[in-house]
């Protein structure tokens, strides 16, 4: 993959963001699922790292995905799709900041065109970083990053139970002066909690996570100014919900069941095309 391909992805993943409007980045989970959003017109995908973990049988935010696990899953789709990938790569796989800027690194190294790091410390027991310590983190994530990926800087307050806006804010805002692009917390309750984080950290972009009960809409969101819509785990869980619900009728003998208006065959043609 050349170093003029990658530089040209991360060129158009961060004009995306610069925008007038709002854009989808939905979370593919493998090659074929990164092939059919591109189909459908998106012009960024990224990774999740829940979805991911579960691909693979485990939990997410524990450090039970490694770093190259992760990076070997967003290369792949890079190569598939040859979208702008973002990964989605949780405290920056490192426990000091020297490890985080490492992984940024690695993530330019294989072609990323964007990657975002949480505040979070894979224990559950304690999830959220000291203050100083998750800015710190983000300094050296952001040295690394400059002009070469998309960061984005994120706080997961919200997600742990912590319904904090004010420590939110105060974070996100952090994160945007020690260099991250893209601000990002996941879990926000309402329009008024993510308008005052958008109005907090202008003029650099947020990116909200939508799931199908919120009550959001795309031209609400772009109304109050966020630039960037993810999904999260969304797509994978319809996926499997379609799968759940043909699996039960087989199970009962309905050798119809798993009949689907897409063929293996336009797979194949995404593949090869």
């Amino acid at each position: 993959m050349s170093d003029v391909a990658a530089q040209a992805r991360y060129e158009q993943f961060a004009e995306l963001h610069r925008g007038p409007g709002t854009f989808i980045m939905p979370n593919a989970w493998d090659g074929p699922s990164a092939l059919l959003f591109k189909e459908a017109g998106f012009r960024s995908i990224a990774t999740s790292s829940a979805v991911l973990a579960a691909t693979l049988g485990r939990l997410d935010g524990i450090h039970a995905v490694s770093r190259d696990e992760h990076l070997n899953h967003a290369a792949l789709l890079t190569f598939v799709s040859g979208l702008p990938i973002n990964g989605d790569f949780e405290d920056g796989y490192g426990e000091t900041h020297v490890e985080v800027r490492a992984t940024v690194d690695a993530a330019v190294g294989r072609g990323l065109a964007g990657i975002g790091v949480e505040d979070t410390t894979g224990d559950p027991s304690n999830p959220i970083r000291d203050f100083n310590d998750a800015v710190r983190r983000m300094e050296a994530a952001a040295a690394a990053a400059h002009g070469r990926i998309v960061l984005t800087g994120r706080t997961d307050n919200f997600l742990w139970g912590i319904s904090d806006l004010d420590d939110t804010v105060r974070r996100l805002c952090a994160y945007a002066e020690a260099g991250a692009d893209v601000l990002y917390a996941p879990g926000l309750p309402d329009l008024v909690s993510i308008g005052a984080v958008v109005r907090a950290v202008a003029p650099k972009p947020v990116n909200v996570l939508v799931g199908p009960q919120d009550a959001v809409t795309l031209a609400g969101l772009q109304t109050i100014g966020v630039r960037r819509i993810s999904l999260g785990v969304d797509p994978y869980t319809h996926a499997l919900g379609a799968t759940q619900a043909a699996a039960a009728k087989l199970a009962k003998g309905d050798l119809t069941a798993l009949a689907s208006d897409l063929d293996f065959g336009h797979i194949i043609d995404l593949i090869t095309g």
